[in-house]
């Protein structure tokens, strides 16, 4: 059974830096120590769109990033925030999303 802390979005990226979606991803598959493919079908995701993600070819929606928080137990906003600042980030726009209080 695996025990997630919750974090928010600020304490992330004070402990860790500039996070991406896909990165998030990965450390969550990598520390339920699962495979690409037992972790795809669990979010409901193809094997490939999963490594596309982790490896940032492909960016989610923000209805997507809030299925697969939904599906892993963590914050919805947390994960529409990197998706949108992944996007700003591949079109080389120095914005920074944040979350009104």
């Amino acid at each position: 059974m695996t025990i997630r802390k919750k974090y928010t979005s600020k304490d992330l990226f004070e402990e860790y830096g500039d996070l991406t979606f896909g990165e998030v991803l990965l450390s969550f598959r990598e520390s339920d120590e699962k495979s690409q493919a037992a972790f795809a079908k669990e979010l409901g995701l193809s094997a490939s769109n999963l490594c596309d993600l982790e490896k940032g070819r492909k960016l989610p929606s923000p209805s997507r990033a809030v299925k697969i928080a939904k599906k892993l137990g963590v914050s919805e906003t947390l994960l529409v925030q990197l998706a949108l600042q992944d996007l700003l980030r591949r079109e080389k726009l120095k914005f920074k999303v944040s979350v009104a209080a």
